[in-house]
């Protein structure tokens, strides 16, 4: 048995965050960047509640500069239905305290991020077909020219 001398204690560990990186790299003259993308994703999920359903899914806030709202979203259709909403959103974005005078939509038809493959079922064969399978793939072997009755 160890006398309870022996056991050293030790300070608690402060856990590493990744919080910790973020607060380093912001505190860099290259942090601005990242305080603007952080500040136009909060501004975006401020504003997202304004967006139907459907549509919310399909568009993003990308930029505001100089009174300009600009939205991103992924086909014309939705680039239509969001037309429709301009007058909404500049209202909405002006009860928050920015100059929001033009409302701006680009149409991406390439993804932000690729699809997700749908998982694929195991196909399942009955015996007949399994059986005709191996008899199929039996016959494409080649023939053994000394026969099966030639040991040698």
């Amino acid at each position: 048995m160890c006398p309870m001398s022996e056991f050293r204690s030790h300070p608690p560990r402060r856990p590493s965050t990744p919080t910790a990186a973020l607060d380093a790299l912001l505190a860099e003259p290259a942090g601005d960047p990242i305080r603007r993308a952080l500040w136009l994703d909060e501004l975006d999920r401020r504003l997202r509640p304004l967006l139907p359903f459907p549509l919310a899914a399909h568009a993003r806030l990308a930029n505001h500069e100089r009174g300009r709202l600009v939205y991103l979203v992924d086909s014309p259709v939705w680039r239509a239905k969001l037309r429709l909403l301009a007058p909404e959103l500049l209202v909405g974005a002006r009860s928050m305290g920015l100059d929001a005078a033009e409302f701006v939509i680009k149409t991406s038809l390439a993804p932000g991020a690729p699809p997700q493959p749908a998982p694929r079922k195991p196909v399942t064969m009955s015996a007949a077909a399994k059986e005709a399978l191996q008899s199929a793939l039996a016959s494409l072997k080649p023939a053994d020219p000394h026969g099966p009755d030639d040991a040698g």
